[in-house]
């Protein structure tokens, strides 16, 4: 037996420590152990066991813990981790290890209460109370029972020890109960019904873990390493196939009509799968469907086909806005709601439902980026929705990407990853091109339904009246809409009444006190308010520096003054605004989307939330109040973005009986974005982006790693940024830019400063900073580096 135990800890430790293991305590690698840390307890988990006879110095390891263990494909999910992204390994377990009391999730039977039909020893007006409420002889909770007879909980006891009321074990009803994949749905069109037959084979064939290939690039020296068929690191996919030759045939899938939709009615497998003949079960697949075309009832065949096998799925999504909606549409199809993993529930729940998890008895969670580090039982499938959204990236502690990592997990486990996306990102595109990931398409509407008409409304021709910014021809489409009884969706995404506030007598802007960004103004919680810290102040009478009252005025449009605005052009309406920090949280949210859905409103004014994923039947209008926003930021992927956000935003429009058009506000029509979205040639503008991105050398076709400094004095930040630059040492191949002021340098009372890291595609990118942080001066006082390995926001 060995008497030595390597015990990883989820804090920033780098390595595992070793623990002797007392006489009797039989462990495993994987087990959840308590062990002494200096003058604490602390929980980690048995990262490795040997032999050591000269381990008596060592501390013991106090016992066991008594949850489920952490898996192989976990624990390796962890390593892979930390050496991608450059995290403390005992980081990187943080992510997987939640542990308040899991033990404590099991003891989850509760009392329950019912009149027995013996009468109490002792009659009161209070006793009374609590005998009629609960007179229909069904059960109560104790404290539910007391509430509605008016009582303190002390009666209702008083009422059991008499014998008038029994007290009654009730197990509670299971966290997650099991879905139906043979409940009743509605029919799937010829198409979806195709393409659900692509992925179902997909969830039903796992793979060898031991033959996932290669895991980081950082493990890998320069001459790459595996097959060209293992599945890819997620920053290193290979380049896009090379252009037909003089009289080559395209591959059906790029086949077009005059309208630039695809002619093809089934859905088509990429060139590369078709002409490879890859197994079924390999690997990921990438979903790409128009808005509309039901990729959601696509998918869900695949976790019914997963859940018929007695295997468990995880679908994510971007944002907990989109699961109210998207439970319902689950429960439809499956007669249950799926289990819900996301920061909203409550703590003895979000217990259950982990153990439920780890025991195999939550077959599917639909959760956000966290779900995924769920110690699933038996993964069968990995659904990641609205693939391309930048949401999925950790910005802060760890920097992951969550569809990158659901890529890799789905590898170790041995289960397939499904990307599903009306709009995919470049790099999942270039990855299904290549053939590394199977390419199932659906190119057109459900039921035959035809994509909006998208036009632009040129802002330098037919520009708003001063002091709006709604422009005539979307306020003349706004009233035919409405005389037709249709719904309207107007898009601004910029929360709040007004990013910035001016005093018209001084020049003052207001400020955040802890950020280098201006207070947006709220209107109606009547603050101002930072959108990096969340710092809040009222919204004063007088300027708070020249002390003038009445000339504080509003600069620019967010949703509530679109909002404001639309009410007052059309009175007799019913608008809403979504936006997602509205007050009354997921609840209201939700409460006005199902007032979109059943077209109890007229107009819509919302934010970026309204883009993903929603499928209003009654909304035939979408007007983009702003569709130059984005476009002129240093980010380069502004373009891909901007284009994506766009083409979801308009594909709200018509997807109920009646056909949809979208009205698009710019000063830039004929900007590359814009002439792709009214064109609707898609895939021109994907192909002219990677032309551009490969010729300069950026991801897909070349790797990024920023670097940013950061500390509570400008001059510190700045010194270290320019100690790390002295010491960077690149060698061919790599290029280290900077330090240089971020755009957003201060936030949250510390200075930052970027060094960005730009090397060729075979470079061992980690390597690299390994060996370059091992040599530069370390962090000292309230310094901090910040490693961030494929960088998706540049701020």
């Amino acid at each position: 037996m060995p008497d030595v135990a390597e015990i990883l800890i989820p804090l920033a430790l780098d390595t595992a420590y070793s623990y002797v293991v007392p006489e009797g305590l039989r462990l495993a690698e994987g087990d959840v152990v308590q062990v002494p840390l200096g003058p604490r307890e602390t929980v980690g988990v048995v990262w490795g066991l040997s032999h050591s006879p000269g381990g008596s110095n060592l501390r013991p390891v106090t016992g066991r813990v008594d949850v489920a263990p952490l898996s192989e494909p976990l624990r390796r999910l962890v390593d892979w981790i930390a050496r991608y992204t450059l995290a403390p390994k005992g980081s990187a377990l943080a992510l997987v290890l939640r542990l308040p009391d899991e033990a404590a999730a099991r003891e989850t039977a509760r009392v329950a209460v019912r009149v027995s039909g013996k009468p109490p020893a002792r009659r009161t007006a209070a006793r009374d109370k609590v005998l009629a409420a609960a007179g229909d002889g069904a059960l109560h909770g104790k404290s539910a029972l007391a509430k509605r007879a008016g009582v303190s909980l002390g009666v209702v006891d008083g009422l059991i020890d008499d014998g008038a009321l029994e007290a009654v074990a009730v197990e509670p009803e299971p966290v997650a109960p099991p879905p139906d994949p043979d409940h009743p749905r509605v029919p799937l069109s010829e198409a979806q019904e195709a393409a659900a037959a692509l992925l179902m084979p997909t969830a039903a064939i796992p793979l060898d873990p031991s033959s996932a290939g290669p895991l980081p690039l950082a493990e890998r020296g320069r001459g790459g390493g595996g097959s060209e068929s293992s599945a890819p690191v997620p920053s290193e996919p290979s380049p896009p196939p090379a252009p037909p030759r003089k009289g080559e045939e395209r591959p059906i899938a790029d086949r077009r009509d005059h309208s630039g939709q695809f002619s093809s009615l089934t859905p088509t497998l990429s060139r590369t799968e078709a002409g490879a003949g890859r197994g079924a079960g390999a690997g990921a697949v990438l979903l790409e469907g128009v808005t509309g075309s039901g990729k959601t009832e696509v998918y869900f065949e695949a976790v019914a086909h997963c859940v018929r096998a007695g295997r468990q799925a995880l679908i994510l999504m971007p944002e907990i806005a989109l699961t109210a909606q998207f439970l319902d549409r689950f429960a439809a199809r499956f007669g249950v709601r799926p289990a819900a993993w996301h920061s909203g529930i409550g703590g003895k729940r979000r217990e259950r439902l982990r153990a439920a998890v780890a025991a195999g008895e939550a077959l599917v969670v639909v959760g956000a980026r966290s779900a995924l580090f769920l110690p699933f039982r038996n993964l069968g499938l990995i659904v990641v929705d609205e693939e391309h959204e930048a949401a999925y990236k950790q910005e802060d502690g760890v920097h992951y990407h969550a569809r990158d990592m659901a890529v890799v997990r789905g590898r170790l486990e041995g289960c397939p990853v499904v990307l599903a996306s009306a709009t995919p990102s470049i790099e999942t595109r270039v990855n299904a091109e290549r053939g590394r990931y199977r390419h199932v398409r659906l190119p057109e509407r459900f039921g035959g339904r035809r994509l909006p008409d998208i036009t632009a409304i040129d802002m330098r021709l037919d520009g708003p009246e001063r002091g709006r910014f709604l422009s005539p021809p979307l306020i003349n489409a706004i009233k035919a809409n409405l005389a037709a009884g249709e719904q309207a969706l107007l898009f601004l995404n910029r929360r709040g009444y007004a990013p910035l506030t001016l005093c018209r007598a001084c020049g003052h802007r207001y400020r955040c006190r802890n950020c280098s960004t201006w207070l947006v103004e709220h209107r109606f919680r009547k603050a101002l308010v930072c959108h990096q810290c969340g710092y809040a102040e009222p919204r004063p009478q007088a300027c708070t520096e020249c002390g003038t009252f009445d000339n504080l005025t509003p600069c620019g449009p967010g949703v509530e003054r679109i909002a404001e605005e639309v009410s007052e052009l059309f009175p007799d309406r019913r608008v809403i605004v979504l936006s997602s920090d509205f007050p009354g949280g997921a609840e209201r949210l939700r409460m006005e989307l199902e007032a979109v859905a059943a077209g109890e409103c007229d107009i819509v004014v919302g934010t970026q939330l309204v883009a993903k994923g929603h499928n209003f039947p009654h909304l035939t209008l979408v007007g983009v109040l702003d569709a130059d926003i984005g476009l002129t930021s240093g980010d380069p992927r502004a373009a891909e973005r901007t284009f994506q956000l766009l083409q979801q935003v308009t594909g709200r429009a018509g997807r109920g009986e009646r056909p949809g058009r979208a009205l698009v506000q710019t000063y830039q029509p004929t900007h590359p974005v814009i002439a792709a979205l009214l064109s609707g040639d898609a895939e021109r503008f994907y192909a002219e982006e990677v032309m551009a991105r490969e010729a300069a050398g950026l991801p897909p076709f070349g790797r990024l790693a920023a670097l940013v400094v950061s500390a509570a004095e400008r001059e510190a930040a700045e010194a270290h940024g320019q100690a790390l630059a002295r010491a960077a040492e690149p060698p061919p191949g790599v290029m280290v830019l900077g330090p240089a002021e971020a755009p957003l340098a201060l936030v949250r009372g510390r200075y930052r400063f970027r060094l960005l890291v730009k090397t060729e595609r075979n470079i061992d990118l980690q390597g690299y900073l390994r060996h370059w942080l091992a040599r530069a001066p370390k962090p000292r006082g309230n310094l901090r580096v910040a490693v961030d390995v494929d960088p998706q926001s540049f701020l």
